[in-house]
């Protein structure tokens, strides 16, 4: 038997024990998280003991801890942590804040309780995303390192743009970048402007630090491309809350521009998507002479099975062709819906044979295939049309597989016709 998943787990720490009840059932109908609570610091230093826990949850005023010292034993233990109190002293609460804590909440009803859960979740998606921390000064790069990774990003620190600029070509993937104005070789501007030539601001997020109080400044920054600028010295929860807003909104754009570029039925991308990517690789295969094969793929009789089966089902079974045909493909392989139940495959990098022995194969895999259903099986088949030499242009291109696909469904469907 394989090892199962390491379940990661939350520590409350409040001797609130009605309170305690109603965060542990929260989370556990929101998260997919074990949690474990403790009463006093005692009953949490012996649960951390045991466990390794991703996250705190934290009273400050505990029967044998009542002045915070929770905190400080829990940051030891490298547990980062929320603090979750009934305390409104503001210079406690500036106090504790200068520690390196996640947020400071105040316990004042449910909607608080809400905003934990928000947090948490929150904190969970952040892993997947990676921060840029460009700042000349070696004490502020790592007081701001220290700032991010408390909200669970994956952190580079680098001392000018120049260095910024050769890590974002090794990592297309960061997210955001905070910068400082005037550092050596690249400043923050130069720096800013060099990373919009390639990337829009709703791909990357620039987070701009300075202590100039200069107006000025900060229109140069917002007109150069800057998502945002904050005037130093700045307050933890202030940037924390900035940070967290910004990749919120770049997931928002993703999913928005996931859902424009995607087949609602299929999943699969659809034809903007498609000629939005092969445009470019036809070019890009010209000049490397680079052999590709176009295929327009027709599930057969569909719209007999929506007469006999029902329209359900009919989506059904071309879902089912699709998963069979994606399956099938690799990963630098262009696979979109064009219809209802037309395709389009584009085989990169490919030989005749190769892409006939794989058309041929999906055939036949889709035809030994059937979709099952509760009371009965329904056999399935596709035609496919493939060109297997590129013309002048991608549009002449596609159109001989489209000639190719009208013979296959002419000559008896279920059948691969080749031009």
């Amino acid at each position: 038997m394989g090892n199962k998943p390491k379940v990661e787990r939350i520590l409350l720490v409040d001797d609130n024990k009605t309170l305690s009840k109603l965060i542990t059932l929260k989370i556990k109908s929101e998260l997919d998280l074990e949690l474990d609570v403790a009463y006093s610091l005692a009953e949490a230093e012996l649960l951390s003991q045991r466990h390794t826990y991703t996250l705190g949850i934290l009273d400050l005023n505990l029967p044998d801890a009542p002045n915070g010292e929770i905190v400080d034993v829990m940051l030891k233990k490298n547990i980062p942590s929320i603090v979750l109190t009934g305390s409104i002293d503001k210079e406690f609460r500036k106090a504790i804040l200068k520690k390196d804590i996640i947020d400071y909440v105040h316990k004042g009803g449910i909607g608080d309780i809400d905003y934990v859960i928000d947090t948490i979740k929150r904190l969970l998606k952040n892993r997947s995303h990676k921060v840029m921390v460009v700042d000349d000064s070696v004490v502020f790069r790592n007081q701001m390192k220290k700032m991010v990774e408390n909200l669970f990003f994956q952190v580079f620190t680098l001392a000018h743009g120049e260095e910024a600029l050769l890590i974002l070509e090794e990592n297309p993937d960061i997210r955001i970048i905070i910068t400082d104005y005037n550092m050596p070789v690249m400043d923050g501007l130069e720096l800013t402007k060099a990373v919009r030539k390639n990337y829009t601001k709703n791909q990357l997020s620039i987070f701009v630090l300075s202590s100039s109080d200069d107006s000025d400044v900060s229109a140069m920054f917002l007109k150069g491309g800057a998502n945002d600028f904050i005037n130093k010295p700045f307050s933890k929860e202030e940037f924390s809350c900035r940070l967290n807003n910004a990749i919120e909104a770049l997931e928002n754009i993703d999913t928005l521009t996931n859902y424009s570029h995607r087949d609602f039925l299929t999943g699969l991308y659809n034809r903007r998507h498609f000629f939005s990517v092969m445009e470019p690789y036809f070019a890009e295969a010209l000049e490397a002479e680079e052999r590709f094969v176009v295929a327009m793929i027709d599930v057969d009789n569909i719209k007999h099975i929506g007469d006999t089966h029902g329209a359900e089902i009919a989506d059904q079974a071309i879902v089912h062709v699709s998963e069979i045909v994606r399956s099938c493909v690799g990963h630098q392989d262009i696979f979109a819906c064009f219809g209802a139940e037309e395709f389009c495959l584009v085989l990169k990098n490919t030989t005749r044979e190769s892409a006939i022995d794989l058309l041929e194969h999906i055939r036949q895999k889709v035809s030994f295939t059937p979709l099952i259903l509760p009371q009965e099986e329904i056999a399935l088949s596709i035609s496919i049309g493939a060109a297997l030499e590129r013309e002048d242009t991608l549009n002449d291109t596609m159109n001989e597989a489209d000639s190719a696909l009208a013979q296959a469904k002419a000559t008896g469907r279920n059948k691969l016709y080749i031009v």
